[in-house]
């Protein structure tokens, strides 16, 4: 490894630390009802080597700020929501007192401009405790920095969201840096599940995508490049040159295992064996 390596790792390591730790005080200093962006941990360079259109990144900044006052309307004693919204798709984590409340906040985050989908994880019970999302911003840094440490993959690829010990991946990434994040992700210790939200696409399509991104950002952001699925999806209406790939996920079946089942939400939960 060279001194300019090790230099730009210790450095994206630190900043990580003192992310996490802002985020900790932050977090943790009150019983917040609803949290924007969920527990996710920002790298360093991470908007400047996001693979979302710039387009996409500032309409899921708007997104998260909608839904937080979408639900802050409706929120009551019982209900404990965090908001994630990724190239417009929705992730939904935390607890809700019904079942009735759970498709309340689905319903009005789905109405809010721009959202393709809404994955709701949201689960009917208490609350999480100070000690469950202080373990869950840990768990967060934790895989964060072995995603990190990873000599194989592009850590950025993919956004990081922890909901007592469920370790939410979400991101754009080929079927390889999906199947060796959740590799990686499952080896965390106090990881219970890794759920992946992931828009799967090929080899060169990303590199098409990137590509593309690229010249525009050169031309002045001109406008995003398409990204679509590598995996057969349904018929759409929309153009197969759309900035946003639908339908916005395809879930991936067991790499030559039975230990991952797609979820009625269109996820693929990976328990940890």
């Amino acid at each position: 490894m060279t001194m300019t390596t090790m230099t730009t790792t210790s450095t994206q390591r630190f900043a990580l630390a003192l992310t996490l730790g802002a985020a900790l005080v932050t977090s943790l200093s009150a019983c917040v009802p609803l949290v924007v962006g969920g527990a996710a941990v920002v790298g360093v360079g991470m908007v400047a080597t996001d693979r979302r259109s710039s387009g996409a990144q500032l309409d899921d900044q708007g997104i998260e700020l909608r839904a937080a006052a979408r639900v802050r309307d409706i929120a009551n004693d019982q209900m404990y929501v965090s908001v994630t919204s990724y190239n417009r798709q929705v992730l939904l984590t935390g607890a809700v007192g019904s079942d009735a409340d759970r498709r309340r906040v689905e319903d009005e985050v789905s109405r809010i401009v721009n959202v393709r989908s809404v994955v709701n994880e949201l689960t009917v019970g208490s609350s999480s405790t100070f000690q469950d999302r202080s373990n869950d911003l840990y768990i967060t840094g934790k895989v964060k920095a072995s995603l990190l440490d990873a000599k194989d993959i592009f850590a950025n690829s993919f956004k990081v969201v922890t909901e007592r010990g469920v370790v939410y991946l979400m991101g754009i990434a080929t079927r390889r840096e999906t199947d060796r994040a959740t590799e990686i992700t499952r080896g965390v210790s106090g990881v219970v599940k890794v759920v992946r939200v992931v828009e799967v696409v090929s080899e060169a399509d990303l590199a098409a995508s990137q590509a593309a991104n690229q010249a525009a950002a050169q031309r002045g952001g001109a406008g995003p490049a398409p990204v679509t699925s590598a995996t057969p999806s349904t018929p759409s209406s929309s153009s197969s040159t759309s900035r946003v790939p639908l339908p916005p996920m395809e879930p991936l079946p067991a790499s030559g295992s039975s230990t991952s089942t797609p979820s009625s939400s269109g996820v693929t939960t990976s328990p940890v064996r």
